[in-house]
Order: structure tokens, then C-alpha cells, then sequence
């Protein structure tokens, strides 16, 4: 899988600066992507065990929600497809009542429930990189005459099912962020105050990076290396970053992005990239999708979702963004002034 950081990490690693004594960093790969792990002002035996920990609940988490290779969302799929009922645990419960949550709030912008329109894009399967046609209007027309959503799933005693067999669930959105939710908890109950974990570029950050605060750096989306601002991080916050240039094919010289629109069943255009500041990171992931995809409506669905930290770019090069989010941004070289948008309820 080609993977492309959405964030870097600008504040150097104490490993790497002299201060070995007090931070410890490790990274392994889950989700197909690289994540770092810096924990700060703990010895190696704690840190070993915990990043071992953590390793091992982030492939666990993987394991369940893989939309494509073998696992138990493809199990619960299958069921669905054929009409059938599933028993489910309450843990895989709990994970697709939040993703309920989330769809309902951003007005089904974020919808887990659109797998088959992205595999009709070609996006649930490993090779998604390489070039193809798009689907036909046949094929997105007849997907949307269906328009499944998270409230055709019902869950009843432990038991899935479905109304709408066109209805396929996947978890691209937000499992990301569920899972560094579930290890940033994990790593409170072990008494770490001060650490950070960047899954693939999208992260959560807890306490500070020594007596400064952990601060990162937004890439700009049309700049191939290039910074588009840097964040100075409160105590917990979450960072997720959403872009039409993180997946995506090329045919016949038009790119086609992965983050479709489920209204239209065709590529989200109106914005490019969205960030997204919040302390779940689950929430943080869902939203940065929906505000992607809400196009120039975003502060309503922002408004919707909970969220007062925005920073996006539109495809005509303007950046909009939220007042609290501006208060904690520092914009690199910008062309032109950011709009400050007031979130608004829908």
C-alpha cells in the first residue's frame, strides 16, 4: 500500500536530541502504515512493554475491521449481502453503534455503510493505486437508488442485520482513530502522562514534549514536501487529516480521489485537504471525512459533529478555517489571508 504522511512531526524526538534518558520512540505497522509511538519521562522496561502492548491491540484491531482480506467485517458483509443475520460481539457492537453515531450527526456525509460504492471505485482491494476506467453512471446510479446508510444496520441482542442488502460496511473513516483512542487510554491506565501516537500521520497527543508542547506540521496539499502550517497541540488533542491527495488512480489523465461524496456517488471537489482538531480521535476521523465531503456547507456539518477546530483548503487555493483553530495555527508562507468562518447550526 503506498502510504503518504498527512502530518510531520515537527518538535525533535528527545531520543534523537540528547535526552535519551527521559523518551523512548518505537514503530511498527499496522493499517498498513507506519506508527511511531514517543513516550516521554519513562524507563525502557515500561516502554518496551508498553509499545509491545500496543503493537499488539493495533493488529488486533486490523484484524477485525480489514474491509477487503479476510476478517469480521468482511463476515458481517457477507451475511448482509445475502440477507442473513449475524450474531456480533459486544465490542464489534459498541465500534458500529459509535460509526452510527457519527454517520448521524454529519448528516450521513461520514457514511460507513457506502463499501460497495467504493468498491466500485476500486478502493477496497490492495492495488488500489493502479490506473482503471470508472465505474459507469449505470453503476453509481443504480448504488444510489439504494443510498444505504448506517440506519438500514440494526443490531438487536447481539444480533446484525440488515433491510438494504446493498448495504456494505467499512471502517476506512474512523477505525484509524478508534484505535489510537483505545491506545491512548491504555497508555493513561498505565500512569504515562506524556506521549504521542502517529498512526500514518494522523495522531493523538497526551500531556507535552517536555516543558514545550508537542507541535506538528500540516502538509500542504498541493506542494510536493511542503508545510502548509504548523499546530501547537493542547494537552490531549487529537489531529486527523483528511485529502484529495492521500489515495487516489489516475485514468486517461483525470484523477479520480478516494473520499467519494455519497450524495452524488462521485469524488469529493469542492475541498481538498481538512484538518481536523478535537480529543477523540475517533470524532476527529469521522469529521475529517464529512467536512471533506460537505464541500462549502462544512461549518454546518462541523456545527453537527461537534466540532470547533477547522482548517481547510479549498480547490481554488483558499484557506478557510475556524476562530478557535486559528488561535492555535501558525500558517507557512500563505498566498493569501485565511477566511475565518463562524460555526453555524444547521
Amino acid at each position: 500500500m503506498k502510504i503518504v504522511p498527512l502530518l510531520l512531526v515537527l518538535t525533535c524526538l528527545l531520543a534523537a536530541c540528547g535526552d535519551s534518558d527521559r523518551a523512548r520512540q518505537a514503530k511498527f505497522y499496522a493499517f498498513g502504515t507506519e506508527i511511531d509511538v514517543s513516550i516521554y519521562g519513562v524507563d525502557n522496561e515500561t516502554a518496551e512493554k508498553t509499545v509491545e502492548a500496543l503493537e499488539n491491540a493495533f493488529n488486533n484491531v486490523n484484524d477485525t475491521w480489514h474491509a477487503w482480506q479476510p476478517s469480521t467485517l468482511t463476515r458481517i458483509n457477507e451475511a448482509i449481502a445475502k440477507g442473513e443475520s449475524i450474531e456480533v460481539s459486544a465490542d464489534v457492537t459498541a465500534v458500529i453503534e459509535e460509526a452510527t453515531s457519527y454517520a448521524h450527526d454529519s448528516q450521513h456525509l461520514f457514511n460507513p455503510a457506502a463499501g460497495k460504492l467504493f468498491e466500485l471505485w476500486g478502493y477496497h482491494r490492495d492495488n488500489w493505486f493502479e490506473s482503471r476506467p470508472p465505474p459507469s453512471r449505470d453503476q453509481i446510479k443504480a448504488w444510489l437508488q439504494a443510498s444505504p446508510t448506517m440506519e438500514d444496520v440494526h443490531i438487536n441482542k447481539g444480533v446484525l442485520s440488515s433491510n438494504n442488502n446493498m448495504a456494505k460496511l467499512g471502517f476506512g473513516g474512523f477505525a484509524k482513530g478508534t484505535a489510537v483512542d483505545a491506545a491512548i487510554t491504555a497508555l493513561k491506565d498505565q500512569g504515562i502522562k506524556n506521549a504521542i501516537i502517529n498512526i500514518g500521520g494522523d495522531l493523538r497527543a497526551i500531556g507535552s514534549h517536555g516543558d514545550r508542547p508537542w507541535r506538528i506540521g500540516i502538509r500542504h496539499p498541493r506542494k510536493e514536501g511542503g508545510l502548509m502550517a504548523s499546530i501547537a497541540l493542547n494537552q490531549d488533542e487529537s489531529v486527523f487529516t483528511s485529502g484529495d491527495y492521500e489515495r487516489y488512480f489516475t485514468y486517461e489523465g483525470k484523477r479520480y480521489p478516494h473520499i467519494i461524496d455519497p450524495r452524488t456517488g462521485y469524488p469529493a471537489s469542492d475541498n481538498i485537504s481538512v484538518t481536523v482538531l478535537h480529543q477523540q480521535a475517533a470524532r476527529a476521523d469521522a469529521a475529517a471525512t464529512a467536512l471533506i465531503v460537505a464541500g462549502k456547507e462544512w461549518p454546518q456539518i462541523a456545527a453537527s459533529m461537534g466540532i470547533d477546530h477547522v482548517m481547510l483548503m479549498r480547490a481554488d487555493g483558499q484557506i478557510e478555517m475556524t476562530p478557535l483553530m486559528a488561535e492555535q495555527v501558525n500558517l507557512i508562507n500563505p498566498s493569501q489571508e485565511p477566511l475565518i468562518r463562524q460555526i453555524t447550526t444547521p
